[in-house]
């Protein structure tokens, strides 16, 4: 009877995590592309390799700070997604009208870095529903902008030795073309209209440091309530790291966030050394390096 139960219980688990793989595998054949699975939260990248964006002379990689992405994660009756689109100023528009007549809330619109050309901007949305029809809803509003879809194009990623910067920071990345990147969990659970959203799904603090010969540059954005903003702002200011934007992704969160962004430039010791003064200021989870 042990035996019976245990295979009962293996077959079980088999199905539901087969089930789930092919519940994935039907959006990744919507957007003809992998995405990554992260608990139960699937993930889907664009990146705007067709954009040649620079700030002063230092030319940003995708990894950098150009790349849109789409979460998925499923409640109990239903598929929530959230995300984050990267666009130029005259996709704005027309993507706006494509998401408001499907169905898709945007929860925010802004920059997040400074002094770039060509000028792009942010927008995050949100929205619930069956997983397939939010998937071609978002794939109509992505073919209104230059973003490349399909399988995406092969990379090197080339043996830069990160290992310095992610034991100043504490934690491991991934290496994506000249780019190291990290994502930082609060220790808080947070949660949009009561349903918890995890880390992945835009929750972690995110930093990205990108190569550019013996220097590097950063960028990304803190998660923060209200009473660690101007800690934060503080301590990235007096290590030079420039603050470029505050402001909101969500509508309806709990506890209350605020996403800092942030730009650098200089020795990548000595931006790993003031993002870590910044990240000491925040209830982020600590000593989890792998």
């Amino acid at each position: 009877m042990k035996k019976f139960f245990t295979l009962f219980i293996c077959l079980l688990s088999s199905t539901t995590a087969t089930s789930q793989v092919s519940d994935w595998a039907e959006i990744e054949k919507v957007f003809d592309r992998k995405g990554t699975v992260q608990g139960e939260v699937f993930k889907i990248a664009f990146p705007r390799g067709d954009l040649q964006v620079k700030v002063g002379e230092v030319s940003i990689e995708p990894a950098l700070a150009l790349t849109s992405w789409i979460a998925f994660k499923k409640t109990e009756s239903h598929t929530m997604i959230m995300g984050d689109l990267v666009l130029l100023d005259r996709e704005i528009a027309p993507v706006t009208a494509k998401l408001v007549a499907s169905g898709i809330e945007i929860t925010a619109l802004h920059n997040h870095i400074v002094n770039e050309s060509p000028s792009v901007m942010y927008m995050h949305f949100g929205a619930h529903g069956d997983p397939k029809m939010l998937a071609e809803k978002m794939k109509a509003a992505l073919a209104l902008t230059g973003t490349p879809m399909g399988p995406p194009s092969a990379s090197s990623t080339p043996n830069i030795d990160w290992s310095k910067i992610e034991a100043t920071l504490g934690w491991n990345g991934q290496r994506k073309g000249n780019v190291l990147q990290l994502g930082i969990p609060r220790a808080e659970k947070i949660s949009e209209n009561g349903m918890e959203v995890p880390p992945f799904m835009g929750m972690a603090t995110a930093i990205n440091i990108q190569k550019v010969d013996e220097k590097a540059a950063t960028t990304g954005d803190f998660v923060l309530l209200a009473n660690e903003v101007n800690p934060v702002v503080k301590a990235l200011t007096e290590n030079g790291v420039a603050v470029t934007a505050l402001h909101n992704h969500m509508l309806f969160e709990s506890p209350r966030l605020f996403f800092l962004h942030f730009w650098g430039f200089d020795t990548p010791e000595k931006l790993a050394a003031g993002l870590k003064a910044a990240l000491d200021k925040t209830n982020s989870v600590r000593n989890s390096k792998n």
